[in-house]
């Protein structure tokens, strides 16, 4: 990143074999200042609805995903290409890339592309690299992805877009690429308005006072950090009897066992602690797990981003989860297809383009479900709810 922000400083730790970042003041965050917008005058969650809140990595405004659109005229052209695509993946087997992954192989189908490969990189920038390679000798004609490190991967992806692949990228870009050159669009959910949602629901159950950690995603990673900077800024703004008292970064990839280690941690230095934000909801399963050994499952509330089964049924059942902000990964997945056909067609896309942010609570647990999925609630929610 060209611009940098002095922030906190990070000293690493080391528990169990897994690499731990602690927050300190005077840390060095890369980021492009300009794509962090302000969520003032947002007091409560109805302020949220139908707004978008994020920019894209460069600055980008966002364009709402409802403007992609294909005619029939040009499905029945992109169906007579014969084109094929790849999915390659940060990481999987979570309900958020399940649903990406999902939406994408829909729309696709609908398009007549095959999909001919489908990687998961464990978070392992290397890995990724390799995936890539290895799916470029099947010359596809599309590859979506998301870059678990801009940097890293950078090359590898430049690779792609010189052999003539439609790029079309989740939530994160590789560095020096410029949409409309190098790629045809970046599509993410409002990941800034889910940190904002996410923190009103942690300041509301709080009543507006209280002692609160926070586990954030120690890697540079533009959409968590965005939900980092909203947590916080929101917090600051919103809820000044609030105090961020311990804040600590986990690098994964045992992101729910690190969480775990790192909340554990902090119940135990601050007893009278009573909120944890963790940047997802996988690291927010390893944080309930710590307040429920901890025997805090009554006075400790918990908020995250994305709706997974886990926390969705302990929401329902109104335990340790208060509520969170939700991504929208199926019509995520239906936009980036779409846009790949827009690579094929030579049309001209827009260059970041955003789902708004989606608070979910215990009153419409289910109902969110099926908006974010696109599919009725699994048994053990409904159960939960119920």
């Amino acid at each position: 990143m060209d611009k940098m922000y002095s922030r906190r400083r990070i000293s690493m730790l080391a528990a169990g074999g897994a690499t731990l970042v602690a927050v300190r003041p005077g840390l060095a965050f890369g980021r492009q200042e300009d794509a962090t917008p302000a969520a003032g005058g947002v007091g409560s969650l109805a302020d949220l609805q139908g707004r978008v809140f994020s920019k894209g990595p460069n600055g980008e405004e966002p364009t709402a995903a409802e403007e992609v659109s294909l005619t029939e005229e040009e499905l029945e052209q992109i169906r007579g290409m014969g084109a094929t695509a790849a999915i390659v993946m940060h990481y999987g087997g979570n309900d958020w890339a399940v649903a990406q992954i999902a939406g994408l192989k829909d729309q696709f189908g609908k398009m007549g592309i095959e999909v001919i490969a489908e990687t998961d990189a464990g978070f392992d920038p290397a890995t990724q690299v390799s995936d890539i390679e290895t799916t470029l000798a099947r010359n596809p004609s599309i590859i979506v992805s998301i870059p678990t490190d801009p940097v890293a991967t950078a090359t590898a992806y430049r690779q792609a877009a010189e052999q003539g692949v439609q790029l079309v990228f989740m939530d994160n870009v590789p560095q020096g690429f410029t949409a409309g050159e190098d790629f045809v669009s970046i599509v993410s959910a409002d990941n800034y308005g889910n940190g904002v949602a996410s923190a009103l629901i942690m300041g509301e159950a709080l009543g507006g006072e209280g002692r609160v950690g926070v586990v954030f995603h120690a890697a540079d990673f533009f959409v968590t950090r965005q939900r980092y900077d909203a947590f916080l800024a929101t917090m600051a703004e919103q809820f000044p009897n609030i105090e961020i008292v311990a804040e600590q970064g986990i690098a994964g990839p045992d992101f729910a066992g690190q969480a775990d280690q790192v909340a554990s941690a902090m119940l135990t230095q601050n007893p009278d602690l009573n909120g944890i934000w963790a940047v997802w909801d996988v690291p927010a399963e390893g944080v309930i797990n710590a307040v429920r050994t901890a025997g805090r499952a009554e006075d400790v509330v918990v908020t995250t981003i994305d709706l997974g089964q886990n926390v969705a049924v302990a929401l329902a059942q109104g335990e340790i989860i208060r509520g969170l902000g939700a991504q929208r990964p199926f019509d995520q997945g239906v936009t980036e297809a779409m846009l790949a056909g827009y690579g094929l067609l030579g049309k001209e896309a827009p260059a970041y383009v955003a789902l708004p942010a989606l608070p979910v609570t215990q009153e419409n647990v289910l109902e969110a479900w099926t908006q974010v999925y696109h599919q009725d609630p699994p048994p053990a929610l409904a159960e939960a709810a119920g």
